[in-house]
């Protein structure tokens, strides 16, 4: 009986002195030389949106395009003074980030009557 039980002690240390994890943290350990690949795809998309809500009094629209490191784009924002803005802008990796604004329209503002202490 005793032979047994130290055959099986030896043989519980054996086993662990032998194994070690296939995957530690979730992960799969290594062997050898992987061949990792770097994906790119040409970045290039459109879009355009507007709003227009009486309602509220929101009215403005945009549109945007990007072909690889360039980005154009104009959008229009009705301000609250009555007056229109259009901005467009343009951005690559050579001149970096270029907007033009341009106000149109007549601003009024509203009347005051009376003083406000």
């Amino acid at each position: 009986m005793r032979a047994y039980q130290v055959l099986a002690v030896l043989s519980a240390f054996a086993a662990l002195a032998v194994a070690h994890p296939q995957y530690y943290g979730g992960h799969e350990e290594q062997q050898g030389h992987k061949q990792l690949y770097d994906y790119y795809a040409h970045p290039k998309y459109h879009f355009d949106y507007a709003v227009s809500d009486p309602h509220t009094g929101d009215f403005k629209n945009q549109w945007e395009t990007r072909d690889g490191d360039v980005v154009k784009g104009e959008y229009t924002v009705h301000d609250p003074d009555g007056t229109i803005r259009t901005v467009k802008y343009t951005a690559d990796k050579h001149h970096g980030f270029n907007a033009v604004v341009h106000k149109s329209g007549k601003s009024h503002h509203p009347q005051h009557y009376g003083h406000h202490y």
